[in-house]
């Protein structure tokens, strides 16, 4: 693990930077992390600046940035940390899916190795937050499992509820109105050209969802 100290507000740009980087792959532009954080551009650029130098990141002028390989160490490290804590609000504290995440971006700021990892080992190595997403293991290490949207099913196919990628309040209070959750099977039904959005059926009743939502929602073939 690297001994770089790192700030709560150095570790939430560098966190967004992978996650917008694509784990690394591609170049961030500092608009992107302006309107992700919701932060003026002017103050992206002072923290680009400062993570340059401690070489978590490469900037490039009118290009973007680059998340280094030490970055994105780092950057597993908080995910790790934020997933975790996620399963133990939901599994041991019993609290709703809908409300853990914004807890967890305050206690993904903890970094005491040996807390994460006895938290770790008492959750028993889940490999999956309560929203489905992979949680990195104490080496950065994560096992991805094939998923699709929803609307790439055919019609009559099946599916599993498996990854909520949208983590929005707003969102998560839609899926319960849906009755959507982790585990949930889903149907596809039909696809309607029109709006590109999809009629499914959930806990025996039929609706129709948005592309935007069903893009949304991750599923396992069944």
């Amino acid at each position: 693990m690297s001994n770089i100290k790192l700030s709560k507000s150095e570790e939430n740009y560098l966190k967004s930077i992978f996650n917008l980087s694509e784990f690394g792959n591609k170049q961030v532009s500092t608009n992107s992390i302006s309107k992700i954080l919701n932060i003026e551009p002017a103050s992206v650029t002072d923290m680009i600046k400062k993570l340059s130098k401690k070489n978590l990141i490469y900037h490039e002028k009118y290009k973007g940035s680059t998340i280094s390989k030490s970055g994105i160490k780092i950057a597993l490290q908080i995910i790790r940390r934020h997933r975790l804590w996620e399963v133990f609000l939901h599994d041991k504290l019993k609290f709703n899916w809908d409300e853990i995440h914004e807890i967890a971006e305050e206690l993904e700021h903890v970094s005491s190795e040996m807390l994460i990892d006895n938290l770790d080992k008492f959750l028993k190595y889940p490999k999956i937050d309560p929203h489905g997403d992979p949680i990195p293991n104490k080496l950065g290490e994560i096992d991805f499992v094939d998923k699709i949207s929803i609307s790439d099913l055919k019609i009559n196919e099946k599916g599993i509820v498996s990854r909520i990628i949208n983590e929005d309040e707003e969102f998560f209070n839609l899926l319960k109105k849906l009755k959507i959750e982790i585990g949930s099977e889903i149907t596809l039904i039909d696809k309607i050209d029109y709006d590109n959005s999809v009629e499914i059926l959930i806990d025996k009743k039929s609706v129709i969802i948005s592309k935007d939502i069903s893009n949304n929602i991750k599923i396992t073939k069944i």
